[in-house]
């Protein structure tokens, strides 16, 4: 009966440890792939919104990775839909975006995510419209030949999964970063 009871005890002690196992690599699976993928919807969606405000394009493909709500209240981007924005006077051609994952988490059985990360753009390839000269030389000055820098800023953003799809849901401005 002893021997029956130990090999009972050792069959249950070592199945344990294959569910803590098991549990373990389930959990770092999904927390990977839900880090993939936020870090994905950040950095195309915010590099889709500096390229809404700084080059006038679609601004429908930000509801691929924002939720609605957050766009009607961004002020930058209200701004550059408004033909408002320090760019207008500008034919951007291109940006050079670069945006760094500083801390992110999210539990995998969770449906919300919070991220933190520094979004910079360096260089900015453009250069004032020749009819818009006088407007940009009365609003930058001697510098009005080339678009004004982007405002770099470690952000603090919410993130919402919704139809197995995660969405920008806030962003906020946690301090102000030079290029």
């Amino acid at each position: 009966m002893k021997k029956i009871r130990r090999f009972i005890w050792y069959l249950a002690s070592r199945l344990f440890l294959v569910l803590v196992l098991l549990s373990a690599f389930t959990v770092t699976f999904y927390y990977a792939m839900n880090a993939s993928n936020i870090n994905i919807v950040l950095k195309d969606g915010m590099a889709k919104r500096a390229q809404v405000i700084m080059m006038q394009e679609d601004a429908s493909e930000l509801n691929k990775f924002f939720q609605s709500s957050y766009l009607q209240r961004d002020e930058n981007l209200l701004l550059a839909l408004e033909k408002k924005s320090p760019y207008q006077y500008y034919t951007v051609r291109g940006i050079d975006h670069r945006l760094s994952m500083t801390w992110m988490w999210c539990w995998p059985w969770e449906n919300t995510a919070r991220a933190e990360f520094v979004e910079t753009i360096p260089r900015i390839d453009g250069r004032v419209r020749s009819q818009d000269v006088e407007a940009a030389r009365a609003l930058y000055g001697t510098s009005y030949e080339s678009p004004p820098n982007w405002q770099g800023g470690k952000y603090s953003a919410t993130l919402v999964k919704e139809n197995n799809q995660w969405h920008i849901r806030s962003l906020s401005l946690i301090e102000k970063v030079e290029d």
